[in-house]
């Protein structure tokens, strides 16, 4: 079971990465440093970072950090609601990873002769070729940094969504043996019998 002090642990784990996920939704709709609107790719828009590993990942992290700092897991319902928004962070974390790797996967968009396309796409395998070629860069000459910033920021992503399910994912499993085998809060009455969780 965890402590009150882990339960803050895990959510000031939860905050910085969060918080990561925001400014990289952000920065990816200034591709470059620059305000391009042909460069933004509907991963950008779906905004996986902004809502998904942002905004949903913060819901949980606020509820645990307020439990934690009661000193204890609290009582059985308590530990009900710890799963309901663990889960909420765990879908937000999924959805953030989702939008990312598509983002990987489809590459940035280039503008070519006043039309913008993804030339980098590659249908045909699971693993984009230009991540591991970087002479496919070139194939976005009006913008010569763009495949950078669109993978650094879009891996960047990935990392911290695969965390965030890590950890909500902790906070679900302990929330679960919490409901079936009470917290540390269930005492012992003096003639021997338990209190009860609810």
């Amino acid at each position: 079971m965890l402590t009150g002090k882990c339960f803050l642990c895990i959510a000031t784990s939860l905050y910085p990465l969060a918080v990561i996920s925001i400014i990289c939704n952000i920065v990816l709709f200034f591709p470059g440093g620059e305000v391009k609107y042909e460069y933004i790719t509907q991963e950008v828009k779906y905004m996986g970072g902004l809502v998904g590993g942002g905004l949903m990942v913060l819901v949980p992290a606020l509820y645990i950090h307020l439990t934690g700092k009661q000193g204890c897991c609290g009582n059985r319902c308590g530990m009900f609601f710890s799963i309901a928004f663990a889960a909420v962070g765990v879908a937000g974390a999924l959805y953030s990873f989702i939008v990312a790797v598509l983002g990987l996967q489809n590459g940035p968009l280039c503008k070519v002769d006043l039309l913008s396309w993804r030339p980098l796409k590659d249908s045909l395998s699971n693993i984009p070729s230009y991540l591991t070629d970087q002479s496919k860069w070139g194939l976005c000459p009006s913008h010569k940094n763009i495949v950078q910033f669109n993978v650094r920021l879009f891996t960047t992503l990935v990392t911290t969504s695969v965390l965030q399910l890590i950890l909500c994912g902790i906070l679900m499993i302990n929330g679960l043996f919490g409901c079936l085998r009470g917290t540390c809060k269930e005492g012992r009455r003096p003639g021997g019998a338990a209190t009860s969780g609810w």
